[in-house]
């Protein structure tokens, strides 16, 4: 496959090389061209893991119920598992990284969420990036991406988006190596977690009352 841009050919120049640039790289060749996912992913190191779950969520704002979670759900669990193992690039099974988006669908993705992406391109930028690359700080951002992608993947009614939307911006903070950003999503996507386990334990417990009331 060839690949988008040179951008590709410097890993260093990835991290950091803006937000616009990145979702202009996609513009170019044929539209039906198919960017498999190692070609997408070679050449950009750490910042694969990024442009992986950049590419992963895609279907996560295709408003088809269950769509999202059947596609997206697994292949971020795959991404929070590698992270967590301390893996420094990511790893595809074959049947994986042979398969990719059309050139078309990347473009009209990216038409559709560059206004307010080059409204965060100035807010997102390479800063503390002890949080953004050491191994500790992967693993606890692996954690949270394992339990972003199983929530993704259950049918949860209005969901989608806010699932979605979170890993997104996972995705830019890994890309541009921003630990600042990836600090604020930690607490956010944490909080995130622990309500959604106590909120489904009192609806647990609701329905089982319902269910066993004489």
């Amino acid at each position: 496959m060839r690949r988008p841009t040179d951008r590709r050919d410097d890993p260093e120049a990835a991290a950091g090389s803006g937000i616009a640039r990145l979702l202009q790289s996609f513009s170019g060749g044929d539209p039906d061209q198919v960017l498999d996912l190692h070609g997408l992913l070679q050449g950009l190191g750490r910042s694969a893991f990024g442009m992986f779950l950049f590419v992963s969520i895609l279907p996560g704002f295709i408003p088809i119920p269950g769509f999202a979670g059947v596609i997206s759900g697994p292949l971020v669990v795959l991404i929070g598992l590698q992270l967590l193992v301390g893996l420094r690039e990511p790893w595809l099974p074959g049947f994986i990284g042979r398969r990719g988006p059309k050139r078309s669908t990347m473009v009209r993705f990216c038409n559709r969420i560059s206004p307010w992406m080059a409204r965060l391109e100035h807010l997102v930028r390479p800063r503390l990036q002890v949080l953004a690359g050491s191994r500790l700080a992967n693993a606890f951002t692996g954690l949270l991406l394992i339990g972003l992608g199983v929530l993704l993947a259950l049918p949860l009614p209005m969901t989608n988006y806010v699932f979605a939307g979170t890993l997104l911006l996972f995705a830019l903070a890994l890309l541009e190596r921003d630990g600042a950003l990836l600090l604020a999503l930690w607490l956010v996507a944490g909080a995130g977690l622990v309500a959604t386990g106590l909120l489904s334990e009192e609806l647990a417990t609701l329905v089982h009352g319902w269910l066993t009331r004489d």
